[in-house]
């Protein structure tokens, strides 16, 4: 597989790869923005993604910088499915609230051969407070000669 610091999918591609090999949670993610190392995704809250008094859950803001991050290493090397978190770490700093869309922008900090880590922002839309920040590791499988 390629590996650069520009990407190599577009956002109809990364789409495609989502809808076929992520099915179950392809319909909750929007890709906005593929530049180089960065992804910008969005996931409009529905009821399955609350939690008691109206905010958005944890498991559903950890899906989306998982998500992210995941997105954004696919983007620059290609369809690398057997990608795997291997470390995430995410604070989470305000209630999202369920009638705001939310936005992750993620940032690939390396993407090597075997390791690649990211940070991801979310953020409310239209808002500049961060509702959450994550980072994450991914152990990616060997390439075969």
């Amino acid at each position: 597989m390629s590996q650069t610091n520009q990407p190599i999918l577009t956002i109809d591609a990364l789409h495609a790869f989502l809808s076929r090999e992520f099915s179950q949670v392809a319909g909750d993610f929007e890709i906005m923005n593929v530049e180089p190392m960065r992804l910008t995704m969005r996931l409009v809250p529905k009821d399955r993604h609350l939690r008691p008094g109206g905010t958005v859950s944890g498991p559903t803001l950890f899906s989306l910088a998982d998500c992210a991050v995941y997105l954004a290493i696919i983007a620059h090397v290609g369809e690398e499915a057997l990608a795997v978190t291997t470390n995430a770490s995410i604070d989470f700093m305000r209630k999202p609230v369920a009638d705001r869309d939310l936005i992750a922008e993620a940032m690939l900090l390396k993407l090597g051969r075997s390791l690649a880590v990211g940070d991801v922002a979310i953020r409310s839309a239209g808002q500049d407070e961060l509702v959450a920040r994550a980072t994450l590791t991914y152990s990616r499988p060997p390439v075969k000669a």
